[in-house]
């Protein structure tokens, strides 16, 4: 299946403010919401869906296990709580949120049960993220490249993942970039303000195109409804050579998304 291109990301938004946040953006064209178990607003998100009138068969939905419901026994269960929260028999990908730390659950368990719930029909795709290029390739001797829709990765201007991300280029392995306004950092960049006024773009246009046009899927997350019709538009917004080139040198390898105990270790 397709990764589409843009999609509305939901972390740390709960309650009322994440279904208005659903609402709005289907309003304003999003077709894809990313979640997570972890997020906890699994339920608010179905409620939001449910009163958005759009049809399930048009939204593209994705979330992710969490590493305490790993094994064998446990994952196929807890993506059917999942499902029952969304209002949906199915996602149409679910990835491994983050490896297991310290190997706890053996890769093979809990990647043979995302594949088992896969052909139980809770999801149509499956993949991992946070993997480095070592667990990539682990599971990619596990499960097959084929079967791995994406890698959900961090990336922005300040962390361009590069040797990650050209493993995954070999691999066939799709890039999803997360993080991609690095919590609002990047827009303040002179060099990210500059390309933006030269194209009457905004900084976040210019972020996310800068990813869009190497291949990637982005998932900005926004509780204003005018920034999600922003960043949707970043698909419009086409940055040159030398645009791309000045965005290179910004990386800086500024990981923000590293909690202690869970992270691997990092490429």
């Amino acid at each position: 299946m397709t990764l589409p291109a843009i999609g509305l990301g939901t972390f740390r938004l709960k309650g009322q403010t994440v279904i208005d946040s659903v609402r709005d953006a289907l309003d304003v064209g999003y077709r894809a919401i990313d979640t997570a178990q972890i997020y906890d607003n699994e339920a608010d998100i179905g409620q939001a869906i449910a009163a958005s009138g759009v049809a399930r068969e048009d939204l593209y939905l994705t979330t992710k296990v969490w590493i305490g419901e790993f094994r064998r026994d446990a994952l196929p269960a807890s993506l059917r709580t999942s499902l029952q929260k969304l209002r949906t028999d199915h996602v149409d990908l679910a990835l491994i949120h983050w490896p297991s730390p310290d190997d706890e659950v053996p890769m093979a368990e809990y990647l043979g049960a995302l594949a088992e719930a896969r052909a139980q029909g809770l999801a149509r795709a499956i993949g991992i993220s946070n993997f480095t290029v070592a667990q990539t390739r682990q599971a990619i001797g596990i499960l097959g490249a084929k079967a791995i829709a994406t890698n959900q990765i961090e990336v922005h201007p300040y962390l361009q993942n590069r040797r990650l991300v050209a493993f995954l280029r070999e691999q066939g392995i799709h890039v999803t970039a997360y993080m991609s306004l690095a919590y609002g950092e990047v827009l303040v960049d002179p060099v990210i303000r500059s390309i933006a006024r030269r194209h009457e773009a905004t900084p976040a246009q210019v972020a996310l195109a800068w990813a869009l046009q190497q291949g990637y899927s982005v998932i900005p997350s926004s509780t204003r409804r005018g920034n999600l019709a922003g960043n949707l538009e970043a698909a419009g917004v086409r940055l040159d050579e030398d645009d791309m080139a000045r965005i290179a040198t910004l990386d800086r390898g500024r990981r923000l998304a590293n909690p202690e105990g869970i992270a691997p270790a990092w490429d």
